[in-house]
């Protein structure tokens, strides 16, 4: 027994250069050191961005469709999640994080994450595979968003290989303009916190682009198509709710303060806005009701979500009130008066709340309104006219790539079902099953 512990010391010992090494070797590598707790966090908040995803979008989507097409819509998530994960780590990450010397699109020997990367990411305390886990979830949220705008109708494999190319063609390029130290961010000084103009505004306008060339659903706007269950869709949101902690929490990519102003800042847009979105209901259909108490704090989550480290948490009250006056009207305009199928309201939730948090950014960064102040030689209005041009180029952008590649795709696959299985539902139509069984 003696002389076994002996052996196990004489082991021990031999590894205490080995070890001595490796950490040299990564202290020359990345001239810094990781911070544990921030690491910890970083990939706390990539399991809170993957459970709005999966299964919060699912649920929340799920119950506001008809019963014959709950399944679907949780299939077609839980397939964009999965194909967009792979392709991030192929290539999207590079295409986003990777070298901006051109400021248009990442380069640099950063594919399949491979061990020619630094430890540290930039100047942060985190790695840089920790880095890349987090903005992962945020690449396969993104196209999922869109899945709303074509529910009911859109075949199945369309879907997926459209949500695919879009995160390379449309989502990573965006991400790298404004996160990448691209082109909108250094030029522009364009600003987004957590992804108000690269999520919400990307996946909105060309939701939108899709649903209209996707078509409308048989007797939309005549036939009513209620959810089919309201609860699935409050719980679906909540799971959002609080994921959403972990996508603007997690932004800051420290567990400190700014986190700390981020979370409490998301929690009260949210929160006013839900009940904005109430009183709203109240006066104009005379019921609240849950679709609009959920819907109300998306709205409000998408708003506050490109300001939520940058403003006080006065300033995110008014983000969430202001989220509802606007996506409110916006949904009649869309589908009412403009008769255009945004089934679960992508364009007019997300788009246009993560718009309008993109230009009031701009002025509640004011010192004198309890922000964090602009840079150095920037104003109110120069920061608004970024924040409008950083806006403005990326709808442009994701209209038109958008429509090419939905068409493109198209001619392959194409992007709806026929009329007798979309009678039928997709669950049945698109997968052979059924959510629930009936005898």
């Amino acid at each position: 027994m003696r002389k076994f512990a002996a052996m196990a010391v004489a082991a021990a010992t031999s590894l205490i250069p080995a070890v001595a090494f490796a950490q040299a070797q990564a202290t020359e590598v990345t001239g810094g050191a990781l911070d544990t707790g921030d690491s910890a966090w970083v990939l706390v908040c990539s399991a809170l961005v993957l459970l709005m995803a999966i299964p919060g979008l699912s649920l929340f989507y799920g119950g506001l469709v008809r019963t014959r097409n709950f399944l679907s819509v949780m299939i077609q998530v839980g397939a964009v999640v999965a194909v967009v994960s792979l392709l991030w780590i192929v290539a999207g990450y590079r295409l986003a994080f990777g070298d901006p010397t051109n400021g248009w699109i990442g380069t640099g020997n950063t594919w399949m994450l491979n061990n020619t990367i630094d430890l540290l990411r930039g100047d942060s305390a985190i790695s840089e595979r920790s880095f890349a886990l987090f903005q992962l979830t945020f690449a396969a949220i993104t196209p999922a968003l869109m899945i709303g705008a074509w529910t009911e109708r859109a075949r199945f494999g369309w879907v997926v290989t459209f949500c695919a190319l879009w995160s390379l063609v449309v989502y990573a390029p965006v991400a790298h303009w404004i996160w990448g130290d691209g082109w909108l961010a250094v030029t522009m000084g364009t600003k987004d916190f957590a992804g108000g103009i690269v999520v919400h505004t990307t996946a909105g306008v060309s939701a939108l682009v899709a649903a209209l060339l996707v078509g409308k659903r048989q007797g939309f706007p005549k036939q009513l198509m209620l959810p089919h269950s309201p609860a699935l869709a409050m719980l679906g949101a909540g799971l959002l709710w609080v994921g959403w902690f972990g996508f603007n929490g997690g932004s800051a990519l420290s567990a400190d303060d700014n986190a700390s102003t981020a979370i409490i800042n998301t929690h009260l847009g949210a929160s006013a806005a839900a009940l904005v979105w109430l009183a709203i209901e109240k006066f104009k259909v005379g019921k609240p009701t849950g679709v609009g108490f959920a819907t109300g704090a998306i709205a409000g989550l998408a708003t506050i979500t490109p300001a939520a480290m940058y403003v006080s948490p006065g300033a995110a009250m008014v983000f969430g009130a202001v989220a509802a006056l606007v996506c409110f009207p916006m949904i009649q305009l869309i589908k009412q008066k403009l008769a255009i199928d945004d089934s679960l309201d992508v364009f007019a939730v997300h788009g246009m709340g993560g718009m309008v948090g993109s230009l009031l950014l701009a002025v509640f960064l004011s010192p004198a309104l309890g922000g964090v102040g602009y840079d150095e030689g920037a104003t109110m209005m120069s920061q608004f006219a970024a924040q409008l041009v950083g806006v403005g180029a990326v709808a442009l952008y994701s209209a038109i790539a958008t429509a090419v590649l939905a068409v493109l795709v198209s001619l392959v696959i194409p992007m709806r079902v026929g009329e007798d299985d979309e009678r039928e539902g997709l669950d049945l139509a698109n997968h052979g099953e059924r959510a629930w069984e009936f005898d």
